[in-house]
């Protein structure tokens, strides 16, 4: 399951536009699959280099940014996110009102299609 799992976390998470910003409970809802945020994390550090994927625009259920190793220092999601126009709260969160995307049911299918 995870690699065909793991396959569908980078499709989705390609389309994250810039400013905008997904959960990792969000993602593995989306999906179908919604007790499996954890994976979706695990997904999030095994993504391959070479498909320039924004895995910096995956954030946790509280807004907060993923720990400093997981981007290669510290501030550096948080710099990313910045310099796309993500919004922040004064406490250093993400704004998630603002910021969550949330993919139409098209796009949804898209990626289910390219699965089956």
């Amino acid at each position: 399951m995870s690699s065909g799992f793991f396959a569908r976390v980078y499709e989705l998470v390609a389309i994250i536009p810039p400013g905008r910003v997904m959960t990792y409970g969000q993602i593995s809802a989306a999906l179908q699959s919604p007790y499996s945020a954890k994976l979706v994390g695990f997904a999030m550090s095994a993504a391959p280099a070479g498909q320039a994927l924004p895995c910096h625009r995956v954030i946790n259920r509280l807004g907060e940014m993923s720990p400093a190793f997981a981007f290669g220092g510290e501030n550096t999601q948080q710099s990313l996110l910045e310099a796309e126009g993500t919004p922040f709260l004064p406490n250093g969160r993400i704004n998630l009102e603002l910021a969550r995307f949330e993919p139409s049911q098209e796009q949804l299918e898209q990626i289910e299609a390219a699965f089956t």
